[in-house]
């Protein structure tokens, strides 16, 4: 366990009633993200709502622009502690810091074995007691010992390296199902959190693709709504100009165009090993050809076609890809052949998963890394 200290901000520690208020608060605003708000801001409170209203107000978690309420960074904070809280309480095993390698190298923390030195290895990494026996085996036991540079031996130690990393986040209406969206958004905060506090040299950007693609700021994440279903049609063919995509319908699945802007994101990002996740509950049903859109439902062959050929460009540039399909249901379990064709062209990872196992599941990826080591002698 560890411990981080402070100075005393003069504030009153949170009770047990104040936790679970704020944690009912939190609730409330991830089932309903931006719609809580806004009915915050048009109902009519009575004493005991107001009281709370001005709990939340005077403990820094809600405040008022104008006539239109906002959450507080403290309160954004405290929401990606407790998710983070409650994805490590279904983690069965204690991680390190940092990500493992299958290299050994200078910086990690020390593992069984040693290996001969070479010049320009940092003395302090010396085994003195695989050393001392070299120097014995090649002259025998007693004084003085004339110890050799082929007989120095350093310990093996793990290596660690920093990860980039971007969650495609869909965005599309059949996220709503099942919690789904819910689920994500809780995950994508335990993610934030988790970065901020155990891994400082590593990144995490979110970005939302629906019918088009967008950069989500993590202040906005727990506001974050699946975009509404507009059209019921059985059949949608459609084509709209890029330019123009904000008049089209929005909740159709742009996997390919969300590709692209997480490339975007990774060419600015310095981490030694860059990857992105892809949490979706469908086949793609939109893709971009030339300067337009095309929205297709039921999902055809050009669009996952359009969308694996970006995938493969970008593993090709060395980004690691791994899909979590949520399959809460067995109605759309007919598209997992798209999620196994995805894995195998960039030779990349998928989880099968139901949307509460999430969170688990991203966890458990990110904090493994690579398990097979490989010591380099």
């Amino acid at each position: 366990m560890r411990f981080r200290y402070s100075e005393w901000d003069g504030q009153e520690f949170e009770t047990s009633g104040a936790l679970r208020l704020f944690d009912r608060f939190a609730e409330f605003i991830l089932e309903y993200g931006e719609q809580a708000l806004e009915t915050l801001r048009h109902m009519e409170l009575d004493d005991q709502q107001r009281e709370i209203l001005d709990k939340l107000i005077e403990q820094g978690l809600l405040e008022k622009m104008g006539a239109r309420w906002r959450l507080t960074p403290r309160a954004i904070n405290a929401m990606q502690r407790r998710a983070l809280m409650e994805v490590f309480r279904r983690l069965n095993r204690g991680r390190r810091e940092g990500h493992e390698t299958p290299l050994t190298g200078q910086d990690g923390e020390r593992s069984e074995g040693s290996r001969p030195y070479q010049f320009g290895d940092p003395v302090s990494e010396l085994d003195l007691n695989a050393t001392l026996r070299n120097t014995m085996t090649r002259c025998g036991p007693g004084t003085p010992m004339r110890i050799g540079e082929r007989d120095f031996e350093l310990f093996l130690s793990d290596s660690q390296s920093s990860c980039s990393t971007v969650i495609l986040l869909d965005m599309s209406g059949s996220m709503a199902r099942y919690q789904r969206f819910y689920h994500a958004k809780r995950c994508a905060m335990a993610m934030h959190a988790l970065i901020r506090q155990r891994f400082g040299q590593d990144t995490v950007d979110l970005v939302g693709f629906y019918t088009g693609a967008a950069i989500i700021p993590e202040h906005k994440l727990p506001l974050l709504m699946p975009k509404p279903v507009s059209i019921f049609d059985y059949t949608v063919r459609l084509r709209v100009r890029v330019d123009e995509i904000d008049q089209a319908p929005q909740h159709f699945t742009n996997l390919q165009m969300g590709l692209v802007q997480a490339e975007r994101i990774l060419r600015r990002r310095g981490g030694d090993n860059k990857q992105i996740f892809i949490i979706t509950d469908g086949e793609p049903t939109a893709h971009l050809q030339g300067d337009y859109i095309h929205l297709v439902y039921p999902p055809e062959r050009k669009t996952a076609l359009a969308t694996l050929a970006e995938a493969l460009r970008i593993a090709r540039r060395g980004i690691r890809i791994c899909t979590f399909a949520l399959a809460d249901d067995y109605a759309y379990l007919d598209w997992v052949g798209f999620v196994d064709q995805l894995t195998r062209v960039t030779r990349g990872v998928a989880f099968y998963c139901a949307s509460g196992d999430l969170s688990s599941c991203v966890m458990e990826s990110y904090l493994s890394g690579r398990k097979q080591k490989t010591n380099l002698t």
